[in-house]
């Protein structure tokens, strides 16, 4: 087959001008780094929500909370554990000697399951930012790629003064191809940017509906 009649993904890569091979290999580089993302945080969500039901079944399981973080101790791996624990441990630190609350437990209880919960929280939206970032900028990284090799098509076009569509489809398919991959990798990057971000904000309501829930069991506590 005659090269400039040759119109496979690869022929048009292979004939494109370095400038616009350096947006196609770009593009290729941030759609793999972005399915790793998805993929990555699928995983880790199914994780999270798997855990948070494990952990909730046992904790209005009836077992009481002392031995409940006695049993889970004081560095758990699951989120809700973590946050669970970190009110456990304040409540403990806020207990003097002869058995009286130090005052302002209930604040510092808050504060500490809170700052347990904005960790997990950035641990869950840790590489969303890549998703919007290659959704919002591979169209008009393709699109650069595209002008630059039309630019050149058309050069070449005058070059050899010939408007034969033989000799222009080939420079513009291979611009197009550009184009053609920046939405291949931000059509999939803003749909799982959009679906990812709502399912984090969902994990992350969980632990905090968690935490006002045994921020109130324990307000109980204190106020009796």
């Amino acid at each position: 087959m005659d090269a400039a009649a040759d119109y496979t993904m690869w022929a048009l890569f292979a004939r494109a001008t370095i400038t616009v091979k350096l947006v196609m290999i770009l593009l290729i580089a941030a759609s793999i780094w972005c399915w790793a993302v998805i993929v990555d945080k699928l995983i880790q969500y199914r994780r999270a929500r798997r855990e948070a039901a494990v952990f909730d079944r046992s904790f209005w399981s009836g077992e009481p909370l002392d031995g409940l973080y006695d049993e889970i101790g004081p560095n758990p791996t699951g989120s809700s554990q973590k946050i669970f624990a970190s009110g456990m441990t304040e409540w403990r630190r806020s207990h003097r000697q002869d058995g009286g609350l130090i005052a302002g437990a209930q604040a510092r209880i808050d504060r500490s399951m809170d700052v347990a919960i904005a960790k997990e929280a950035g641990r869950l939206q840790r590489g969303l930012p890549v998703l919007a970032t290659v959704g919002s900028t591979a169209p008009f990284v393709g699109l650069f790629g595209t002008v630059w090799g039309i630019m050149n098509a058309f050069i070449e076009i005058a070059e050899q003064q010939n408007t034969n569509l033989a000799v222009v489809a080939p420079g513009i398919a291979e611009a197009l191809l550009a184009t053609g991959l920046g939405l291949l990798a931000a059509i999939p990057a803003v749909i799982f940017y959009n679906k990812l971000s709502a399912d984090s904000d969902r994990i992350v309501s969980g632990y905090e509906a968690f935490a006002d829930e045994f921020a109130t069991i324990l307000s109980r506590q204190l106020d009796s």
